[in-house]
């Protein structure tokens, strides 16, 4: 049962207006997404002393908000839009606007309550914007690249050209983000760390440092299921269906996919593992999932334990 002093506030967030609901009383507002609009959001929810403020991630417009309600101490949860959608449609909602879509974020704050996560500080801030913009550039220069494969002859030099800037971006980014590290002794320790482990290199260490800064403070199953690599039951009765994979952060999976595929070669023990679930006739996906799930759990070992991969190795304990 909710208590009678506890309020819920859900947040739906576009580019140009920010559209409030509140429960248990069903107070709605609306707020332009600027400067003052945010600063008058922050003013009312803070008055409201809420339980929990909700908001969807939507592609970095809710940046500013997110960051303004938790600097001023508020408790903000930002969920993934698909748990949204999926609760939605389990009330049976299918009229979609933007305050009923208020309306349902602060439903599912008050029913579900997601937990509060910390705001990143300045410099995981620094190092999101950065990995994002690298990935932005890499997506752009596969595109080109498939674009080059099949080009007719008088566009070739375009592309060509667009590669060229795309290669300099890249190791621009490259250059930034080594510094981003090397600036900071903590995020220069725990990188040393991430990549201690055969198959983590310089960029898969510095995106789980950018999009997963919960890293070392989860036990395994919930750093796997954060991820999107933990196996969801499909069962039903006597009837048992395949396990799957759903939500998480795909930015990280991608690069733990990769990860593993150099782990298999330099990891004993991730190559052992695959060896195992290979005899088992697993299938490749499979195994690709399980050992990305693998290796994420080591990495949350060893920034848990602030010791590197041979140490916990030598313990048995790296994969706690």
């Amino acid at each position: 049962m909710t208590a009678p002093t506890e309020r819920f506030v859900g947040i739906d967030v576009s580019k140009a207006a920010l559209d409030v609901h509140l429960r248990p009383d069903g107070t709605a507002r609306r707020f332009d997404n600027t400067p003052d609009g945010i600063s008058a959001l922050v003013a009312w929810v803070a008055g409201l002393a809420p339980t929990l403020v909700v908001l969807e991630a939507t592609g970095g417009y809710e940046s500013a908000a997110v960051a303004a309600l938790s600097l001023q101490g508020l408790p903000v949860s930002l969920v993934n839009p698909e748990r949204a959608r999926d609760f939605a449609g389990a009330l049976g909602r299918r009229a979609k606007t933007d305050e009923l879509d208020a309306d349902v974020l602060a439903q599912f704050a008050e029913r579900v309550r997601p937990p509060v996560r910390p705001l990143a500080g300045a410099g995981a801030q620094e190092l999101q914007a950065l990995v994002a913009r690298r990935n932005q550039l890499i997506e752009m220069r596969t595109m080109e690249s498939n674009r080059l494969a099949t080009a007719a002859r008088p566009v070739r030099r375009s592309i060509e050209a667009i590669l060229r800037v795309l290669e300099k971006e890249i190791g621009k980014a490259d250059g930034e983000l080594a510094k981003a590290i090397e600036a900071s002794p903590v995020w220069r320790a725990k990188d040393e760390l991430l990549q201690s482990i055969p198959g983590i290199g310089p960029v898969t260490s510095r995106t789980l440092l950018a999009d997963l800064p919960e890293l070392g403070t989860l036990t395994r199953e919930q750093v796997a299921a954060l991820v999107g690599v933990a196996p969801v039951n499909r069962d039903s009765g006597r009837w048992s269906g395949k396990r799957f994979i759903a939500g998480g952060r795909a930015a990280v999976r991608r690069v733990l996919y990769l990860g593993s595929l150099a782990a298999r070669q330099g990891n004993a023990v991730l190559a052992a593992f695959a060896e195992r679930l290979e005899k088992a006739g697993k299938a490749p996906k499979v195994i690709r999932i399980a050992l990305a799930r693998k290796l994420v759990i080591i990495a949350n070992a060893v920034l848990r334990d602030q010791k590197p991969w041979r140490n916990l190795a030598e313990n048995g304990a790296a994969a706690a």
